[in-house]
């Protein structure tokens, strides 16, 4: 097994050199709970994006590059596949179903991850940026990262106003027409080149959670423009 392999520390050197985080994580207990994941994992380990690096790195790669669909997904899909054959592990993505994988789910049960008042999940330090790229599904035990409190709970959730169309946390959830409807309007070109103003809103976001362009695209994408 590589020398980057051996636990938590050595892996996330190796996650950061790849423009990525291990955010959280799952051990061989509740991997268990899970029979979707492959025969034999003993510890799951989702990736994010690690910021501020993550887009200045990403838009320097040939995926983005060559013009071709979906440079983010493709992009990931060779980092964390080229990784995950150097040390033995298997690479799994939050795209490219269906079947989907469990993503979401992972990142709860991981106690690091936590559904925040506006239905978006929130972990500390992403804020409500929380995304992930993929994850290593690994035959040997690593102790994942820590749980943490659920920052809401000592929050004054900020992000339930944020939003100029009151488009999330109603009760019939996320109102998806009326986000896509403002952001086309010129009053939501603020959203649409600097982010969702609730997800900016978040304090549990360290500085540099996402960088405006990396936000722009994924709004750009949301709205299927270019």
């Amino acid at each position: 097994m590589p020398s980057e392999a051996r636990d938590l520390h050595d892996l996330e050197a190796a996650a950061k050199s790849r423009l990525l985080t291990i955010s959280c994580g799952l051990d061989a207990a509740q991997c268990a709970l899970w029979p979707v994941l492959p025969q034999g994992t003993r510890s799951l380990l989702l990736l994010s994006p690690a910021q501020p690096a993550f887009w200045p790195g990403f838009t320097a790669s040939s995926e983005w590059r060559d013009g071709a669909a979906d440079p983010m997904d493709r992009w990931s899909r060779r980092v964390i596949s080229d990784w995950a054959a150097e040390i033995g592990a298997e690479a799994l993505f939050p795209f490219g179903g269906p079947p989907w994988l469990p993503f979401l789910g992972w990142a709860q049960a991981s106690g690091a991850v936590h559904a925040s008042p506006v239905g978006m999940l929130v972990h500390r330090g992403m804020g409500l940026f929380t995304s992930f790229r993929g994850a290593l599904a690994l035959s040997w035990e690593v102790t994942p990262p820590a749980a943490t409190p659920r920052p809401c709970d000592a929050c004054a959730a900020p992000c339930t106003t944020a939003c100029p169309v009151d488009a999330l946390g109603g009760a019939e959830g996320y109102d998806v027409a009326a986000c896509k409807a403002h952001l086309r309007r010129p009053e939501g070109q603020g959203c649409l080149r600097g982010g969702c103003l609730a997800r900016r809103s978040c304090p549990a976001a360290t500085p540099g959670a996402r960088l405006p362009a990396h936000s722009a695209y994924h709004m750009r994408q949301f709205l299927g423009v270019t």
